[in-house]
């Protein structure tokens, strides 16, 4: 596979990841899928790590992947060949957004997980209130604990498995973007496999020389055996 489809592929992987993590970041504000105010949602909600780090910081880089594989490789400072080598590497700029936007998303996730749900609970020494009943993540151990979380209903569940969510697909988007860093590198050095401008393409035992100054056949010789 050339390094341009390769790259498509990974587009492809990137854009279902980036919609789901949008989706789950929405649902987040709503616990139980009830609206409730706002000063009572978990604050890493409100960081938007799966709206901004794993959605839109996500898009960019994927629609690049997607266009690499079509992208125009003719010309360049009298170069046919570099003008798909420096796409290769101009894509690694943004795999390295790509990788900075799924890791916000993902330190949010795990400090959310660790924190435990904003929820209305009974504190032992200031009664009921709206408070972080959980430290250092204690509660995942315990399922006991997650009693104490009265309001909003269901809330523990509801925010680990929502930033869990998150949490997975900012670790496999951070793995495809550093693929694509390697596969960059690959591109802009070795060139494309599919023999583009001023390479020599063969299919079906026909030899097909390009024109070494634009990207249309000058001439065509045939080898048959």
């Amino acid at each position: 596979m050339c390094s341009g489809g390769f790259a498509k592929c990974l587009g492809i992987s990137l854009l279902p990841l980036a919609i789901i993590c949008v989706l789950c970041n929405i649902l987040l504000f709503f616990p139980d899928g009830k609206v409730i105010e706002s000063e009572h949602i978990t604050k890493q909600v409100w960081y938007f790590g799966g709206i901004l780090g794993s959605g839109v910081l996500m898009i960019f880089p994927a629609l690049v992947f997607l266009g690499l594989k079509n992208n125009d490789c003719c010309g360049c400072c009298g170069n046919e060949s570099c003008g798909r080598r420096f796409a290769m590497l101009s894509s690694i700029l943004f795999a390295a957004v790509g990788v900075l936007g799924a890791g916000y998303s993902v330190i949010v996730s795990a400090v959310a997980i660790n924190q435990g749900p904003l929820c209305f609970y009974d504190s032992e020494t200031n009664g009921t209130i709206w408070g972080y009943p959980f430290s250092e993540g204690n509660y995942l151990s315990d399922k006991n604990l997650w009693n104490k979380c009265q309001e909003p209903k269901n809330v523990v569940h509801w925010n680990l498995a929502l930033f869990a969510v998150l949490l997975a697909m900012g670790l496999i988007q951070i793995a495809l973007c550093a693929v694509q860093v390697v596969n960059g590198l690959l591109g802009a050095l070795c060139g494309d496999c599919c023999g583009c401008c001023g390479g020599v393409s063969t299919q079906h035992d026909n030899v097909i020389p390009f024109s070494s100054s634009v990207c249309e056949f000058n001439w065509i010789n045939v080898e048959r055996k």
